[in-house]
């Protein structure tokens, strides 16, 4: 088969959206080799975030007028050269298909992560939740499947997009392997030297904004022996209000920032972690709670939404909204190394349903 791809969160998101398109292209080019992957992207990579396989090939806007109007070619002209490359399924991978695609004989899917712009409006401008609503309500009309990542999501789908649920199918992300790898014990020693890692400490990785919720996180850590590392970019106005408590508590000895860290590094410190908490107030379905599990490190997560989906029956559920909830949970991992042992254990075993060779099959059954 020739299938296309929406490969702009391939090449230039570091994080979720990028992390889901770059793991299923890698997964599928190298468990279906013999299709032909179109990585459709408007513009140039300075990153190197994704290395094409064999049987990828990276489309570009054929125009100088297209490449300077890149946003546009993504949305609408690309469809032209969609027919040229004889394109039989094409794949939306981050909840956008373009218009007009459903009037071609090309058969399209696409991949719906979330709806937190509906259910948390406060957080979105008024334009951006308007931009977001009309792009996702369009492709979810037009695709002929749609995939919900999470029986959450696939509820809101149903709910605020009021799209058929025969037409939605459930199917989870993965990660990368990164986190499923054992590491040489000296890489393991220069990553800790390299980060200035203590001894003991809970791990956070997110982007530090409201909805990721680290300061609770951070309230709940305040009276227990332990440190605070927090993996995730911090230039929101919520990272200050977050800073600016550690400054007001004096708890910069116990809470450590980390910035540019690699996927084999972050995949290392993991491992090291005591205790993966992450209070989220809400996710489409949380790939750091599954790459914790891969690392065999007990996880610590909200309650209702996906998380019990991506966490399994053997993490410890909170109400993200009470910090002291969230320590007695810390403390009570603490204080039972048995627990602990078998929280990464079953953890681990729960966690193999999301590996590669299962999505990708579900994946590609929808495909044929």
């Amino acid at each position: 088969m020739r299938i296309g791809f929406d490969a702009k969160r391939a090449f230039h998101n570091g994080t979720g959206l990028g992390n889901y398109s770059r793991d299923l292209l890698r997964i599928l080019a190298k468990l279906y080799p013999k299709n032909t992957y179109y990585l459709y992207n408007p513009k140039k990579s300075r990153d190197k975030r994704y290395h094409l396989a064999d049987n990828n090939l990276e489309i570009l806007p054929k125009s100088t007028f297209w490449k300077k109007f890149s946003s546009i070619w993504r949305q609408r002209a690309i469809v032209k050269q969609l027919v040229e490359d004889k394109i039989e399924v094409y794949h939306g991978l981050s909840g956008e298909l373009p218009r007009s695609i459903h009037k071609t004989n090309i058969k399209t899917l696409v991949t719906i992560h979330d709806l937190i712009f509906v259910r948390y409006p406060e957080l979105y401008s008024f334009f951006d939740r308007k931009i977001h609503f009309n792009k996702f309500k369009h492709a979810a009309q037009v695709a002929d499947i749609v995939i919900a990542i999470s029986e959450q999501t696939k509820r809101d789908i149903v709910a605020f997009l009021k799209i058929n649920p025969s037409k939605i199918k459930v199917i989870y992300q993965g990660c990368s392997n990164a986190f499923k790898k054992d590491y040489n014990p000296n890489i393991i020693d220069k990553t800790k030297e390299r980060f200035n890692l203590p001894d003991n400490f809970i791990l956070n990785v997110g982007t530090i904004e409201e909805r990721k919720n680290v300061l609770n996180l951070v309230k709940a850590i305040q009276n227990i022996d332990t440190k605070l590392v927090v993996i995730g970019g911090d230039k929101s106005n919520y990272a200050k209000k977050v800073k600016q408590y550690i400054s007001d508590y004096n708890l910069s000895n116990k809470v450590l920032f980390l910035k540019n860290v690699d996927l084999e590094a972050l995949a290392i410190i993991y491992k090291l972690a005591d205790i993966f908490v992450y209070p989220s107030i809400f996710e489409g379905f949380g790939i750091p709670i599954i790459e914790a599990l891969y690392s065999k490190t007990a996880v610590i997560t909200s309650k209702d939404g996906c998380f019990s989906e991506a966490g399994g029956k053997n993490s410890i559920y909170i109400d993200p909204s009470k910090p002291l909830e969230i320590e007695t949970a810390i403390q009570q991992i603490r204080n039972n190394p048995t627990l602990k042992k078998e929280m990464e254990e079953k953890g681990h075993t729960f966690v193999q349903q999301f590996n590669d060779d299962i999505i990708a099959k579900n994946i590609y059954n929808l495909y044929t």
